[in-house]
């Protein structure tokens, strides 16, 4: 008889994530999830990650009633399970007990069987409350040991040796746990690092341990991974299903079935009632635009290890904001921010840290603006890094953020944080006239500005879809007047009939005169809108960069110094604060919150 390995299918989850940005309707994959339940794949992944907030940020939907409609649809019987970030939970920020803990009963109260628990830079310290609140919470709790494969040259850390050593600590500090992951979010662990990793753990564990393979295809290798890691003694692997199969995501059911033909092993499935699922899916997905990069095996991931969960929610960002063609830029720039960071693992939140910083350099210039999350991770704020950052990287953090290096847990710094946990949420909430329910509160403290617009009506759907064909227009009948005399004429493509008569059709090119007309309308606009308090001459504040507007600091009228904040903007997931350049009065606002920028556009005026 085979051995039976069993899956958990990430199509629902990562998939998105790694395919689609997270930008999914839920109302347009729940056949899929009926379909896959119905085929035998009970085990799904169905939330948290980045999951959480583009919900509230790019899908105008609500999280938790996504967690809800995924368990109607799967019944039941099924095993929903989510990802969270140790102490950042569902955030990029890292968050205080009360929050923590109350992710893990909200979660659990919305349907959820398994939380995947994590910590990117395997500081265990970081796995040890958080994986209790999931425990107490009557929840499966998998807790994770975070792999990548460091750049070439690079040395000290991800290795087996080092692996076994986060599985030990996590067992001397006695997290509760039902299952252990390895989680390789980037793709770039290699196969014998995987084997020779898997094996220590299942000798550590011993035999009724149920350990568990995670990795993407973006590297080309997944199947190679996944196979070392049965062959090792894994109980379980993840894949994903087509058309979210491959690429940056996991390798496809149908793959690794092919896969393991002819072997010792076995999924259990019948493959036949897999396919049906995919077509279904297919068919669930067919309006949905597909980023070329989402599907491809990238061969410079080893050299700079982007997961691909975070890949396309990058290249989507950089789309939004006009400015894809640096990509290849800032992905080559990450080599030297993993190599002087502190080796923590590129998985969200630190794989956004180190995309942040190498976007920083590029587009302002070489370590001229430390990225908040990156610098607070080289001065200790996140807990502790596989191995020192570069003292260097570390004063710079230290001179522009304005904070010391630190040792202590995280979780004292943010149970202090006057701005963090419930009572701050639950004021915003308040100040909005907003219900201060649990969930309210919830997504007020990890969601922030965007959570908040959600809760009041104003968040904007993001969803990218393929744009439809125009049909070709059918025959115009217009009746047209001339000197009192009525005639019919039609227009169908190119020809041209009056009164049943063929003519002749001739297309005068109007755009001078459009152009003229919309100049001057331009013009006109430019001029009301130029009012205000200030008189004389005006200077123009313009972005320093490519966003989206997160919220207005001053108002038209306001009186200002040089420096001052006029607003703030969000590129890929950073603030920016846009300061005035001179004395004045602010003389007018060009744009509103939720309004995209490019760089060098002109945002506001200041007058003397």
């Amino acid at each position: 008889m085979k051995k039976k390995i069993d899956l958990m299918v990430t199509a629902f989850r990562d998939g998105f994530q790694s395919v689609f940005g997270a930008r999914v309707a839920t109302k347009d994959f729940l056949p899929a999830v009926e379909a896959a339940v119905a085929a035998g794949m009970t085990h799904l992944e169905a939330g948290g990650g980045a999951r959480f907030q583009s919900l509230y940020f790019y899908c105008n939907e609500d999280a938790f009633a996504m967690m809800d409609a995924v368990r109607e649809a799967a019944g039941p019987d099924a095993n929903l399970q989510t990802l969270a970030r140790g102490v950042s939970v569902v955030g990029l920020d890292s968050q205080p007990r009360d929050i923590i803990k109350m992710h893990a009963e909200l979660f659990k109260k919305h349907g959820i069987t398994t939380i995947r628990n994590f910590d990117a830079l395997n500081d265990v310290n970081n796995l040890i409350y958080s994986g209790q609140c999931i425990h107490d919470a009557g929840l499966k709790h998998e807790v994770a040991v975070t792999l990548m494969a460091l750049p070439p040259g690079l040395s000290g850390a991800h290795t087996p040796e080092f692996y076994i050593d986060t599985l030990r600590q996590i067992l001397d500090a006695g997290i509760p746990y039902d299952s252990v992951v390895f989680k390789d979010a980037s793709g770039t662990a290699v196969p014998r690092t995987i084997h020779k990793t898997i094996s220590g753990a299942r000798s550590l564990l011993g035999d009724d341990a149920r350990i568990v393979f995670h990795t993407h295809e973006t590297g080309g290798t997944s199947i190679a991974c996944y196979l070392a890691a049965i062959e090792a003694g894994a109980n379980q692997v993840d894949c994903s299903l087509s058309p979210v199969s491959g690429g940056t995501s996991q390798p496809d059911v149908i793959s690794l079935w092919h896969a393991l033909r002819d072997t010792e092993y076995d999924l259990g499935l019948d493959i036949m009632k897999v396919r049906e699922t995919e077509e279904v899916f297919k068919e669930c997905m067919s309006e949905y635009y597909v980023p070329p990069e989402a599907t491809a095996v990238e061969p410079l991931i080893p050299f700079s290890p982007m997961p691909g969960g975070a890949l396309t929610a990058n290249t989507q960002m950089m789309r939004d904001n006009k400015i894809l063609d640096r990509y290849a830029e800032v992905a080559a720039a990450m080599e030297e921010v993993v190599a002087r960071g502190g080796f923590a693992t590129s998985v969200t939140p630190v794989s956004q840290f180190y995309f942040q910083q190498a976007f920083n350099n590029v587009m302002v210039g070489p370590w001229k603006k430390v990225a908040e999350g990156y610098g607070k991770m080289v001065l200790g704020y996140y807990g502790k890094t596989p191995v020192k950052p570069d003292p260097e990287i570390v004063e710079l953090a230290r001179e522009q953020l304005g904070l010391e290096p630190t040792t202590e847990n995280p979780l004292e710094i943010d149970d202090r944080d006057p701005k963090k946990g419930r009572a701050p949420a639950i004021a915003v909430l308040e100040e909005e006239g907003i219900a201060a329910t649990e969930e309210n509160i919830f997504i007020a403290a990890t969601c922030k500005e965007k959570g908040v617009a959600f809760l009041k009506g104003e968040a904007r759907e993001m969803i990218r879809k393929k744009k439809p064909k125009k049909a070709a227009p059918g025959p115009q009948t217009y009746e047209v007047t001339v000197n009192g005399n009525t005639f019919t004429v039609q227009i169908d493509g190119a020809r041209a009939s009056v009164d049943g008569h063929d003519v002749s059709l001739e297309v005068k090119d109007l755009g001078a005169a459009g152009s003229a007309s919309g100049g001057a309308g331009a013009a006109a606009s430019g001029s009301a809108g130029s009012g205000g308090a200030a008189t004389g001459t005006t200077v123009e504040v313009k972005a320093p960069l490519p966003g989206t507007v997160l919220r207005l600091v001053a108002k038209k009228g306001d009186r200002v110094k040089s420096g001052d904040t006029v607003m703030v903007l969000e590129s890929m997931k950073m603030e920016t604060a846009v300061h005035t350049p001179a004395d004045g009065v602010i003389a007018d606002i060009f744009v509103a919150a939720g309004d995209q920028v490019d760089a060098d556009q002109k945002l506001a005026t200041v007058g003397s």
